[in-house]
């Protein structure tokens, strides 16, 4: 069943020029005032345009370079399915931006990284990277990720221009929601989550505006989010 997710995230923060920009609802991102208040930075500053911007987080110590290019991360690993609709805005004109690569990576659902620890004989589940299209929008299949001691549950992103990393962050869920998705399998088998997203250390910084929007999708969800990148 197709369905369009609902872009209702609050809130934004941004380093670009000192400004701080205006997170909107539904649609993820619009322009507004009189035609002729310009573009940029100026417009920015000045309301005529307003952009979602996510803010800057920590790679983390699980990233690894050269990810696939490929849609579905998963390699058949079971979990609750999670369709990814990421976009990219130019940040100071909130047009999509086409042919920048999202890079993702995050933990299974037994809070496993591919290349680490009980994940290293593979360096490739549960990571990969999209370009995103005329629409500024990545699309990628996975599993609600899983957790591990000392972290909320969460997403790493990276956003990759003309050869640049230009954001890296990590993107988080609802409490309320990751507790009803771990009452199923394979999540009900590790109970005792202790680390929730108000005593993250990461997302006490900031990850409230990095929060995905989920809308429930047959027996599994989509997330989105809007990411807004300096070109």
């Amino acid at each position: 069943m197709n369905i369009e997710p609902r872009y209702t995230r609050r809130g934004s923060l941004t380093r670009f020029g000192g400004l701080l920009a205006t997170l909107l609802g539904a649609g993820g991102l619009e322009a507004v005032g009189a035609e002729g208040r310009g573009t940029g930075l100026a417009a920015v500053a000045s309301g005529a345009v307003r952009c979602v911007l996510t803010p800057e987080m920590t790679e983390g110590p699980y990233y690894i370079a050269g990810e696939k290019a490929r849609r579905d991360i998963t390699e058949g690993r079971p979990g609750v399915a999670l369709q990814l609709r990421l976009s990219v805005v130019n940040a100071s004109t909130c047009a999509p931006i086409k042919g920048a690569t999202v890079d993702i990576w995050h933990a299974d659902a037994s809070g496993v990284y591919s290349g680490f620890g009980a994940g290293a004989s593979s360096r490739t589940f549960m990571r990969g990277i999209q370009p995103t299209d005329a629409h500024g929008l990545a699309l990628f299949e996975t599993v609600y990720p899983g957790w591990y001691q000392g972290r909320t549950v969460h997403i790493h992103v990276k956003v990759h221009l003309g050869g640049n990393v230009v954001h890296t962050g990590q993107l988080f869920f609802p409490d309320p929601l990751t507790d009803v998705v771990y009452e199923r399998s394979p999540y009900n088998q590790r109970p005792n989550r202790t680390t929730r997203n108000a005593n993250d250390s990461i997302f006490v910084n900031g990850g409230s505006r990095s929060m995905l929007t989920l809308t429930k999708n047959g027996t599994g969800y989509v997330g989105a989010i809007t990411m807004g990148v300096q070109r």
